[in-house]
């Protein structure tokens, strides 16, 4: 017989997601709506998330799905039958009832099959997250003005444990130690890294930095952070989180950057990435497999524009292997944390002021960059980064796998 998740585990899984990863940390309140997103695969953790929120008061709109198996694979036929008219509707009215009426987001991802989509054209798939930027962008609209919050989770699988080179034992002893699901209150071991990273959050902004250099054997890549920034990590959104980010000025990224991990994206794996960015831009980007896929993403929309970069600090991370998703390897920790960017779109949360008050010219003047995809692409090899301040001095601010600043440690 298999392995089997302890019914405990998924129960405190639930009650983390719902009770403290939503509201930014503080959970669900009496009659908020939540749209619940899973597969067939998470359905312990669908249902255990469904009855979580009706405990708590809450209404659930579900988002439940079909697994995508040798049997069953809608993602697939629908992207193999539909018109090209079709695959870039959207369903306007629809879409925007949702926005109004959901106060919250839990998206479960689980896979059956992870290759599901290998042999589906990705230009389909780019054009179809394209027609749906509308809905991402009411959303990031509701939740500036503090009317909406997101959460992810992890339920794991055969197939996905099998891409990550584990059993699914050794794939769950990732999640339930990332999301301290061995302890009887999760929440409260989260709500004490919480205080660790918004300790280091408010450390790198009271720096004032103006921007980053970031070096190592495999990359040499200076990054402008940008007017009225700020750091952002921790607050609920993913589960686990420990990364400390921002959304820098794209049109300041200039160098070049070597991933150390596979990327998934699009049903396919895209290894040994590496970019070239000069006036802000990706000028060169090569890899060692699926090179043609990498070129075809990186042609949407502004999607070869920085948006996001990331550090994690291996003190913080609880996450020691490879997971073959990005939600996890973008927080793993191991001897020298990680070091992340994001190609196309950028964070708003990652101004420093409101960003009810600022129009789409606003964004666009302060280098915030809008796309409809975000591409998380890891490393987990040892860099420094070193920060330029206002006042024209340097410091390291990131080495060996940790945050150097005064208070940490």
């Amino acid at each position: 017989m298999g392995y089997e998740v302890p019914e405990q585990y998924v129960e405190r899984y639930a009650d983390l997601l719902v009770n403290y990863a939503l509201g930014s940390g503080t959970g669900i309140a009496s009659g908020d709506v939540v749209w619940i997103q899973a597969p067939e695969s998470a359905k312990p953790l669908y249902a255990a998330v469904c009855r979580a929120v009706w405990r708590a008061g809450g209404m659930t709109i579900s988002g439940y799905r079909p697994d995508a198996d040798s049997a069953t694979n809608l993602e697939r036929d629908f992207y193999a039958i539909a018109s090209d008219e079709q695959i870039s509707r959207f369903l306007e009215r629809y879409m925007r009832g949702i926005v109004d009426e959901v106060d919250h987001l839990i998206q479960i991802e689980a896979e059956a099959d992870p290759q599901a989509l290998s042999a589906t054209d990705p230009g389909k798939i780019l054009t179809r997250q394209v027609a749906q930027r509308p809905m991402s962008r009411w959303l990031d609209d509701k939740e500036s003005a503090g009317n909406f919050s997101w959460t992810i989770g992890l339920f794991g699988t055969e197939a996905m444990a099998a891409e990550a080179r584990l059993s699914l034992e050794e794939y769950w002893e990732q999640i339930i130690a990332a999301c301290f699901l061995d302890h009887e209150d999760p929440k409260a071991q989260w709500r004490s890294v919480e205080s660790e990273i918004q300790s280091t959050v408010a450390a790198l902004d009271a720096l004032a930095i103006e921007g980053l250099h970031v070096r190592g054997e495999d990359v040499d890549l200076r990054i402008t952070l940008g007017e009225h920034r700020r750091w952002v990590g921790g607050e609920g959104k993913n589960i686990p989180s420990f990364e400390i980010f921002t959304s820098p000025d794209w049109r300041g990224t200039e160098g070049r950057i070597r991933f150390s991990e596979p990327l998934y994206t699009h049903g396919n794996l895209i290894t040994g990435v590496e970019l070239e960015f000069a006036g802000g831009r990706v000028a060169r980007a090569t890899a060692a497999e699926n090179e043609s896929l990498l070129t075809e993403m990186l042609a949407a929309e502004n999607a070869d524009r920085i948006g996001e970069f990331s550090l994690t600090d291996a003190r913080f991370s609880r996450i020691t292997k490879f997971m073959a998703t990005t939600l996890y390897d973008e927080n793993v920790g191991g001897p020298f944390g990680n070091t992340h960017i994001a190609v196309g779109r950028a964070y708003r949360d990652c101004y420093d002021g409101d960003p009810t008050e600022l129009s789409s010219e606003d964004w666009d003047r302060l280098g915030f960059n809008d796309s409809p995809i975000h591409t998380d692409i890891v490393s987990t090899t040892d860099r420094e980064v070193t920060a330029t301040l206002a006042d024209g001095s340097t410091r390291t601010i990131y080495a060996d796998g940790r945050f150097q600043l005064d208070g940490l440690g």
